[in-house]
């Protein structure tokens, strides 16, 4: 029995040991990453452009059908002059996905010095 026991005290040794280091690891890690996610945020915050000009986008007739709703999330390079050039998808339920690139296209920026990019959230609800 005593060897037994000494077994599985070594044994729950052994995972307290590896849960320190694996939560040592976890908590150092999220620490060193947070003040960079945070200072680009504001970076980002701080370079946001004003919109002269708002499309809302139709709602989808199938998605309204089918009842989808959602938020589409799309990155614009937006030029000088303020028309967006390019697009780029990060996410949303592709079935409001076109209605949203659509009418961001339509939308109208301030002047600025240089090319500028934006991220622009439509909610469809």
């Amino acid at each position: 029995m005593a060897g037994r026991f000494t077994l599985n005290q070594n044994t729950m040794k052994l995972r307290m040991g590896i849960l320190g280091v694996t939560l040592t690891l976890l908590l150092g890690g999220s620490a060193a990453l947070t003040p960079r996610a945070q200072a680009q945020e504001a970076a980002a915050e701080s370079v946001k452009r004003k919109v002269k000009n708002k499309v809302i986008p139709d709602f989808p007739p199938l998605a309204k059908q089918m009842n989808v709703t959602g938020r589409v999330k799309i990155e614009a390079t937006v030029s000088p002059d303020g028309r967006v050039t390019s697009t780029k998808l990060i996410g949303g339920s592709p079935l409001l996905v076109n209605a949203a690139l659509d009418a961001l296209k339509k939308w109208r920026f301030e002047l600025a010095a240089k090319e500028t990019s934006e991220v622009i959230e439509f909610d469809f609800h």
